[in-house]
């Protein structure tokens, strides 16, 4: 990667940014990924992660030999193990789940619905009439569970959480008792990037006597995690961030073996009866975490994740833990020595125990300028109303990436103060509908608060 224009080669962030690549023992797990030789900085991998290289190949040999070559008898030969095959590979290298628990099966959205709803049918108790969740989760899990509890006449209980940090032990042993029936968290704050405390909360859940859903979307693959070892009850998240599936890759479910026999999920399909060729009346699940599969499996979008999968096994979580620990720092380095200075805003927690994979920064001048970083071949992401996500992935970031983006930032952050910029519109909604028009002018408005989580 050449140096960024207008940077002393004699720069210390710079060198360190070299140093730091240098002595990664992960560096060269980046060639695997297709884009990594050339100078766009991808900061956005908290979102849609880049594809394999092996992956063109994956798919394209799918589709000459296995479609292609054996047609409809790739179902019987590989293709209806393929779930509960890569789901248990999954729980095996990034989940901390032993086999038979882990499936991968539909959107996020839809196997947390299924999760919850099963979750809630295993509790009997008629007094327990609640689902806690917090104010900042991601909009798909808050829509969820506000129509699962209007369908089953539960009642919300809110747990109003910081958007600059997550929801803490404490708040969630203040927010359940003897009508808590589910909790429904995630483990990473899609916005701040904080990392709860999955083990303390789980327990403090089981004190109360209910049961927990943790989302993982913004956790697999970027930190460390142990579903059995902190008695996990269900689990859920997607597979297109830092496992590489690609858009609209499936997302996976996880079920604790202890609630396996007699669990009822929602949504009945064929694929989830106990003979599903059978084509029989009636449904009967089909045992164990299968019968948490509804609907023919999207075999296309499972090929690409298993790449990562492979180069995780290989290289081990805690390795990547540790890359994602030094990226963010780093982050977080450039950001004390540049947009700090200039009235830019973290909201990260700074102790790496609390952080995942991705730095949030806040400025009013942020939803105007993440246009044009986009056009200069940065790309972060944008959150409302004022945040960018740094998100780096620890297979496929470089540390001298990072610089070449947060100089990026900085760069157009002191064109404003010069006045070499049009300076952000005081009225945010008329920044918002000025950006807007321009993103929709282009096709796509990159200023928009995306839902990709």
């Amino acid at each position: 990667m050449s140096i960024p224009a207008g940077t002393d080669a004699r720069d210390a962030l710079w060198q360190r940014a070299l140093d730091l690549d240098g002595a990664d023992p992960l560096a060269g797990y980046r060639d695997h990924f297709v884009g990594t030789d050339t100078d766009l900085s991808y900061l956005d991998g908290n979102s849609l992660g880049r594809p394999l290289k092996r992956s063109v190949t994956d798919i394209t040999s799918f589709i000459q030999d296995s479609w292609g070559g054996r047609l409809i008898r790739g179902w019987d030969e590989e293709w209806l193990e393929l779930p509960q095959a890569i789901g248990d590979q999954l729980g095996r290298s990034v989940l901390g789940a032993a086999p038979g628990q882990t499936i991968i099966a539909d959107s996020t959205t839809v196997v947390l619905y299924k999760l919850i709803r099963a979750a809630l049918a295993a509790v009997t108790d008629p007094a327990r009439t609640e689902i806690v969740l917090d104010t900042d989760n991601f909009p798909t899990d808050r829509y969820l569970v506000e129509g699962i509890a209007r369908e089953e006449g539960l009642t919300l209980r809110w747990i109003d959480a910081d958007p600059a940090s997550g929801v803490t032990v404490e708040q969630v042993r203040a927010a359940t008792g003897p009508a808590t029936a589910v909790v429904v968290l995630s483990q990473i704050a899609y916005r701040s990037g904080f990392l709860a405390d999955l083990p303390a909360i789980t327990a403090a859940v089981h004190d109360a006597g209910a049961l927990v859903v943790w989302d993982l979307c913004h956790s697999a693959g970027s930190v460390e995690i142990a579903l059995d070892d902190a008695d996990v009850d269900f689990a859920a998240g997607c597979t297109y961030k830092y496992l590489n599936g690609g858009p609209g890759s499936p997302a996976f479910a996880y079920v604790n073996s202890r609630h396996l026999a007699g669990l009822q999920q929602p949504i009945w399909g064929w694929m989830g009866r106990k003979d599903a060729f059978e084509m029989g009346p009636g449904y009967e699940a089909a045992p164990g975490i299968r019968g948490f599969l509804s609907g023919t499996p999207a075999i296309f979008g499972m090929l690409a994740m298993r790449g990562t999968l492979g180069l995780i096994e290989e290289v081990g979580m805690a390795a990547v833990r540790k890359k994602s620990r030094l990226l963010t720092a780093f982050a977080l380095e450039l950001f004390d020595a540049w947009l700090a200075p200039a009235g830019v805003q973290l909201s990260t927690p700074r102790n790496p125990a609390l952080r995942g994979s991705h730095v949030t920064v806040d400025h009013p001048a942020f939803r105007e300028m993440t246009a044009a970083l986009w056009d200069q071949d940065v790309i972060p992401d944008f959150r409302a109303p004022q945040g960018i996500r740094i998100g780096l992935s620890p297979l496929s970031s470089s540390f001298a990436e990072v610089y070449r983006g947060v100089a990026a930032i900085r760069e157009l952050l002191s064109g404003q103060e010069s006045g070499t910029r049009q300076p952000p519109q005081a009225d945010g909604e008329a920044a918002g509908a000025a950006a807007g028009a321009a993103g929709a002018a282009a096709g796509f408005d990159k200023t928009a608060d995306v839902p990709l989580n």
